[in-house]
């Protein structure tokens, strides 16, 4: 099997080019190394298999590649490159968003459409619930993002599900609940809050505390991935969270303090916009036509994001 994994060097995108090689695929990897965050924490990601024989590496936005040459023998297309960021997504910047995460998606997909790929697993997000009272999440809610990058992930889902309609583009689309674990993005929350009790600093939480999301760690993201890449199933949406526990954002700090052995220098400050209360995911459709069970609980996953990053700054 031959696979394209775009943002292979991202959190997500690196976990599943390692697992993809691990199962004897051929992975061709594209990722711009965008400077939204450190090159060298992508450069990490990818260093225990930037040498495998059957990797290739390809620095270049998707946006300025020959797409219909690259996918010329692709079996699977599991496209993960995106622009991220709820909160940077506001004012000028949705330029970013729209060229990266909107029209880096339909190029994608109009190569597709020319292709004889298998299948094409588009990563979504479950902002596009948006603040909503409706929980657990559904496939079948309402749709409202209240953040750009919001909007941004749904035109790509929109974008998937009518390639899929008019071209039969065998797509999927995998609404991925708050991700956590070993090579999570600096800029995310248990990123920031394990790096800042390490090293004795300020932890700024946003809000009072007591939001409350559905964390999946990475290794439940990219078995769904494989499981919706190997199904027959096409032309569907599919929220993947973790373990079925909401965790509200202040018990998942003590947790961290139990786990270093350190107590937060916590300071609350105002919600900023885009930011939803609460996340629930009710994953039986995933579970009934893929298969899905995630597996990593979420104290286990806490654990492992936390020996990860004591290594990566020590």
């Amino acid at each position: 099997m031959k696979s394209l994994v775009t943002g292979t060097a991202g959190f997500i995108g690196s976990t599943l080019t390692e697992e993809l090689l691990q199962e004897g695929h051929q992975v061709i990897g594209v990722d711009c190394f965008i400077d939204y965050y450190d090159r060298s924490l992508k450069e990490n990601n990818i260093n225990s298999f930037i040498d495998h024989q059957n990797f290739t590496l390809i620095e270049e936005n998707i946006n300025e590649l020959d797409l219909k040459e690259l996918l010329k023998d692709v079996d699977y297309i599991f496209h993960q490159a995106a622009q991220a960021g709820v909160r940077s997504s506001w004012g000028e910047d949705f330029e970013i968003y729209t060229h990266n995460n909107v029209k880096g998606t339909q190029k994608l997909l109009e190569a597709a459409k020319e292709s004889n790929i298998k299948k094409f697993v588009y990563a979504s997000s479950s902002s596009v619930y948006g603040d909503t009272d409706q929980l657990p999440m559904q496939e079948t809610n309402r749709l409202q993002p209240v953040s750009p990058y919001g909007v941004s992930k749904l035109a790509g889902e929109n974008l998937a599900y009518l390639y899929h309609q008019n071209f039969n583009v065998p797509t999927v689309s995998l609404r991925y609940f708050t991700v956590f674990g070993e090579r999570q993005r600096p800029d995310m929350a248990f990123h920031i809050f394990i790096k800042a009790i390490l090293e004795d600093k300020k932890l700024t939480v946003f809000g009072d505390g007591k939001q409350s999301r559905n964390f999946t760690h990475v290794d439940d993201i990219v078995k769904a991935n494989i499981l919706a890449a190997e199904s027959d199933v096409e032309g569907e949406i599919f929220n993947i969270g973790g373990d079925g526990k909401r965790v509200v954002l202040n018990e998942a700090i003590d947790l961290m303090e139990e786990l270093i052995d350190k107590e937060a220098n916590r300071e609350y400050q105002q919600v900023v916009k885009g930011d939803v209360k609460h996340t629930s995911a009710d994953t039986s459709k995933a579970k009934e036509l893929l298969g899905y069970e995630p597996e990593v609980e979420f104290e286990e996953g806490l654990a492992r994001e936390v020996e990860f990053l004591k290594e990566l700054y020590k």
